[in-house]
C-alpha cells in the first residue's frame, strides 16, 4: 500500500514551502524553532502559538484560516498504516524492532523502571560527513519519567 499524499493544511503548507524555495531549517530560523519541530507542525503533530502561526503563514503567504488551524490541538501519532510502507519511515520501525528491547533495558539499567518522555522531548537531525558516505545523525533527548508506586 503506497503512502498517501498529504492533504488539506499539510499539502498547502508543503506547496507554499516549495513555491518559496525554503527549507525547514530556514523556516525554523525565522520562527525561532527547531527544523524538526517546524516539520512536525506542517504534518499537524504540533500546535503553534498565535505568534508562530502568524510568522509561518506570513512567511509562506498563506491565509488566516491556515494560521487558525495551526493553533488547534492535533491528533498526534496518527500515521497510517500501522506498519509504515515508506522506506525511510520503515527504517525507524525496523530500528525499534531490532534495538527497541536493548534500548529499553539499557535505559532502565541507567535510570530505573520508567519511560522516556515524548512530550518533554527534543529531536535533532544532522548530516555527518563520512568518507564511506554521509551519515544521518539523530539525537533524541527526552525527560526520564519513573513509574509511580501507590
Amino acid at each position: 500500500m503506497p503512502t498517501p499524499a498529504p492533504t488539506g493544511t499539510t499539502a498547502a503548507l508543503l506547496a507554499a514551502k516549495k513555491a518559496k524555495g525554503l527549507t525547514f531549517t530556514q523556516i525554523g530560523e525565522a520562527m525561532g524553532r527547531n527544523d524538526v519541530w517546524v516539520a512536525s507542525l506542517f504534518y499537524r503533530q504540533a500546535t503553534a502559538s498565535a505568534e508562530e502561526a502568524a510568522t509561518l503563514t506570513g512567511l509562506l503567504g498563506l491565509d488566516a484560516a491556515v494560521a487558525e488551524e495551526l493553533q488547534e490541538f492535533p491528533t498526534k501519532g496518527s500515521l497510517e498504516p500501522v506498519i509504515p510502507t515508506d522506506p525511510l519511515i520503515y527504517r525507524f520501525y525496523e530500528i525499534m524492532q531490532v534495538y527497541g528491547m536493548p534500548m529499553k533495558d539499557v535505559i532502565q539499567e541507567k535510570f530505573g523502571d520508567g519511560i522516556m518522555s515524548a512530550i518533554d522531548f527534543t529531536l535533532e537531525v544532522d548530516k555527518e560527513a563520512n568518507p564511506s558516505g554521509d551519515r544521518v545523525k539523530i539525537t533524541m533527548c527526552g525527560k526520564f519519567l519513573p513509574y509511580k508506586k501507590w
